[in-house]
């Protein structure tokens, strides 16, 4: 589909608008289930580890599935797709209302909502890269601080709800409130240009293109029908018919010579027709292998390789506060008469600043991506560290507003993936990583909580979770030194489009 020049306004800018609302409906459940996961604990009387499965997926199920969900806004369509999402997430929000037990939960809110969030998120990206080019950074990064204002608004708003009307009731409110997702999505007009032709059209002009490589075929195949009929023809020629059987020979001849062609034009079809099967499965068969060797080489550049391992431990240690602060909180026994607003509320508002400020700084040419992506870690490690020694509502806001501000930087991972591998591979290298992001966001929780029910406090899960971000921030900055660069570039070859990170203000 041909696409207009990304107008960077006009009709764009309501694109933000509803992909911002909608990414608020969609993500204000899935990122605030903190809340919802202390009543599923009273509810189900289940261990915290199992119990936290049911956020884990919902956070981790969309990113595992980033490939799918990419396919299907190609196929369909951003809107469409969009419109179905809302139906998923309303859907599996309400259907969990009605759970008899735990496992239900893992469906209907880790799967159902998981893809359905995963599918809207791809949609939103999509339709707004298309609307915008120069603009485009400020309009994703508008429309990606939809999902943390929905957590800082769903926190409070679900503790509410379930106050007033207990969590069936929550649950059936909030997926309500997501049908609004629908309305958002009839709105993302597709930009597509005007004088391009129907789809019929097109696929009818590229048909003779499939079967251009069969040509040789088709003439191996001609030439035998005409070796056939000469020599029927010859053969008519020495045989002495008499005249009063002429016309009736002729007449058999004539028919059989119909169904001879008829007979000989299946076979050229079914010859067609399977030596294009085997050009298109040998067609598909190369996309793999170079799809795997383009992988290999991927990580073969060491900065990438550390990065993969960085981002996956980051989301196995960094997710699960956002998710278990609120126990965290009820495990030390704080009064309620101190908590004046929820951890996870704060979270989500100082989410927002970390990416708005971080994504900033990003911009500045005399900030190394890199190393700024690396401070983030290491002090999200040693903030992790610090939450086993708070024993008081102060002391958890002020790290739930640290860690809610080096988790913005989700806004400056692109940043540090484009300028690790080059603007040719980050597709496919974002893809990757998103998938371990993903992985490391459906097990963080579940090993926290584990821990809790093997120790029966929390002290320990957060020194597990601290080690594991930490390590991977020093693996990274290993990777990025000068010195380990001036290593590696004897060996190897930096991919084109790629940034050395030997002098920080060159980045």
């Amino acid at each position: 589909m041909a696409f207009r020049k990304p107008p960077d306004g006009g009709w764009g800018w309501v694109i933000v608008v509803v992909s911002f609302f909608a990414q608020f409906l969609c993500y204000g459940s899935p990122l605030a289930v903190g809340v919802l996961y202390l009543e599923w604990l009273d509810a189900f009387g289940e261990g915290k580890g199992k119990t936290a499965w049911v956020g884990s997926l919902a956070n981790g199920i969309g990113l595992l599935a980033s490939p799918v969900c990419s396919i299907c806004v190609s196929s369909f369509g951003a809107r469409p797709v969009a419109i179905f999402s809302g139906f998923m997430v309303a859907g599996g929000l309400m259907m969990s209302s009605f759970a008899p037990n735990i496992y239900f939960l893992y469906v209907s809110y880790g799967i159902v909502v998981g893809l359905g969030c995963g599918l809207l998120y791809t949609a939103t990206v999509t339709i707004t890269c298309q609307y915008f080019d120069k603009r485009r950074g400020l309009a994703l990064g508008l429309i990606s601080t939809g999902s943390s204002v929905g957590l800082f608004i769903y926190a409070a708003l679900q503790r509410e709800l379930i106050e007033l009307y207990g969590l069936d009731g929550c649950l059936l409110i909030v997926g309500a409130l997501s049908l609004n997702i629908l309305a958002c999505g009839s709105l993302m007009r597709p930009l597509e240009s005007s004088g391009s032709p129907p789809p019929e059209k097109m696929f009818v002009d590229k048909v003779p293109d499939q079967y251009f490589v069969y040509h040789e075929k088709e003439k191996t195949v001609e030439e035998n029908i005409s070796i056939l009929e000469k020599g029927y023809i010859d053969e008519k020629s020495v045989n002495n018919v008499p005249d009063c059987k002429q016309d009736t020979i002729l007449n058999k001849n004539t028919l059989s010579s119909i169904n001879v062609n008829e007979k000989d034009t299946y076979k050229k079809k079914v010859v067609e027709q399977t030596n294009f099967c085997k050009q298109l499965a040998k067609r598909k068969w190369q996309l793999y292998l170079t799809y795997w060797k383009e992988t290999m080489v991927l990580f073969k550049n060491k900065v990438f390789s550390a990065l993969f391992v960085a981002i996956l431990l980051f989301d196995i240690g960094g997710f699960p506060p956002s998710l278990l602060m609120e126990d965290v909180a009820r495990s030390a026994n704080i009064s309620e008469d101190d908590y004046y607003m929820p951890l996870i509320s704060i979270i989500g508002i100082m989410t927002t600043v970390g990416k708005l400020v971080l994504g900033i700084l990003a911009d500045f040419k005399w900030v190394n991506t890199l190393y700024l992506y690396v401070t983030t870690l290491i002090m999200t490690g040693v903030a992790l560290f610090a939450i086993p020694f708070a024993k008081s509502y102060l002391t958890l806001a002020m790290l739930s507003g640290i860690l809610g501000f080096l988790t913005g930087n989700w806004s400056i991972f692109p940043y540090v993936t484009t300028k690790t591998v080059g603007i040719e591979k980050l597709t496919h290298a974002y893809g990757i990583l998103m998938f371990f992001a993903g992985l490391g966001n459906s097990l963080g929780p579940p090993i926290v909580g584990w821990f809790y029910d093997w120790t029966q406090e929390y002290n320990t899960a957060f020194y597990f979770s601290g080690f594991c971000v930490l390590l991977g921030g020093f693996l990274l900055l290993l990777a990025a030194l000068p010195c380990w660069n001036a290593c590696t570039n004897q060996s190897s070859k930096l991919p084109p489009n790629t940034y050395s990170y030997k002098v920080a203000s060159n980045a």
